[in-house]
């Protein structure tokens, strides 16, 4: 199936002209549609400008090659755009929704999050999907006449239910929100009913499913290139194997850095086009007619066939060990997750030392209030910025190679 041209606008894409506004009104400016605005508010703000220098899975002096979160959001990106076009969706929507997706990551990837959740333990924890909220509306300050960007309702959505509904009909949550919802959610949720219930928008779940296609890719591609495994490694994996051996078998003797680009780009083809295609199955078998009928589908329109979908489980299992748990990563995210708690604990201690700019009030706050603001301004530190301030305050900061 082919996926590069664009297919009529469906009927159960999100219209931006239909969007249910923002926050605070705003008048329109066309030609630059709500959503097409939300994406320009999203890539001029400080928080995606950092992205560049926040670990994807390698700390940024391990190689100028490897993913950054900003090089994993531009890949997400893509993959959004051409899902969302051959589905008919609004790509716009699509996009800024993959822009956002990781603007709440703190330094140091999933360690950092690990850690700053337990920091915050008891005080409303840390996730780095709510912190994205967060980061869009109340930690931006580039505006006059509001904090955060004043996204869009369908943005906000999108941001919040990244991995699909957070509580049930009644509020309470579900899943591994059961114990209680994150505290960004609750805050914005106590101004602005974003239907936690329900799924999202269809391009809500077209970012979400290109984020797991660009990660399963490109982290494919790091560890191959970290000779954490090796071609002959995934030679007996499904979908990558078959794409391997299709790809030996069309050219024989290629080199190995292009064998590899090769496998990449079909591997990359294949979930796309699987996705496309299970979700105009999904689409027509529901009878979706609007938005509002994905919303109320009670299951995900975009998604993997069965097939496609073991296939890609079969990948991530690979990946986990072998990356993700790999020794020398291991190593250098335990030594970040110090860094972390040790900033932390200096800066509950010494709020003062915080810059000037996050000094607003510290002297009322206390307890949580306190632990949030200092969680906010780690969060939103870069992988080299929160070292450079380890070593401000302490004598001894890990090297992390």
């Amino acid at each position: 199936m082919a996926v590069s041209g664009a297919t009529p606008r469906v009927a159960w894409a999100c219209e931006a002209e239909r969007s249910r506004g923002r926050l605070v009104p705003e008048p329109e400016m066309p030609p630059r549609s709500p959503f097409r605005r939300d994406c320009d508010r999203i890539i001029h703000s400080t928080a995606f400008r950092r992205l560049k220098q926040k670990t994807q899975v390698f700390v940024f002096n391990e190689g100028d090659h490897y993913r950054t979160r900003l090089t994993h959001t531009l890949e997400v990106v893509q993959v959004a755009r051409s899902i969302a076009r051959a589905l008919g969706l609004d790509e716009d929507l699509a996009e800024a929704l993959a822009l956002a997706h990781d603007l709440g990551h703190p330094p140091f990837a999933h360690a950092g999050e690990r850690a700053l959740d337990a920091c915050m333990a008891g005080q409303g924890g840390f996730d780095h999907n709510a912190q994205s909220l967060r980061v869009v509306t109340r930690i931006e300050g580039r505006y006059a006449a509001f904090d955060g960007l004043n996204l869009t309702w369908e943005t906000l959505e999108g941001i919040a239910k990244h991995n699909g509904p957070l509580t049930d009909r009644e509020g309470n949550g579900i899943g591994r929100y059961r114990d209680g919802l994150p505290h960004a959610i609750r805050v914005h949720s106590a101004q602005q009913d974003l239907e936690l219930w329900s799924h999202a928008s269809a391009e809500a779940q077209v970012a979400a499913i290109s984020d797991d296609i660009a990660y399963d890719v490109h982290d494919l591609d790091d560890g191959l290139r970290a000779r954490m495994f090796t071609l002959d490694d995934i030679a007996g994996l499904p979908l990558v194997g078959e794409a391997l051996a299709s790809v030996r078998g069309r050219y024989p003797g290629l080199d190995v850095p292009r064998t590899v680009n090769e496998v990449l780009r079909l591997v990359i083809t294949l979930l796309i086009e699987d996705v496309v295609a299970e979700s105009t199955r999904r689409a027509q078998a529901a009878g979706v007619a609007s938005a509002e009928d994905v919303r109320a589908l009670g299951a995900p329109i975009v998604a993997f066939s069965d097939a496609m979908r073991q296939k890609e489980k079969a990948l991530k299992g690979f990946l986990f060990p072998r990356m993700y748990r790999h020794e020398r990563v291991n190593r250098i995210m335990a030594e970040a997750q110090g860094v972390i708690r040790d900033l932390f604990a200096y800066f509950i201690n010494r709020p003062k030392d915080l810059p000037p700019s996050w000094q607003d009030g510290i002297e009322t706050l206390e307890g949580e209030r306190l632990a949030r603001r200092v969680c906010d301004y780690i969060a939103g530190m870069t992988d080299r910025y929160a070292l450079d301030q380890h070593a401000r305050f302490f004598d001894s900061t890990p090297d992390l190679r």
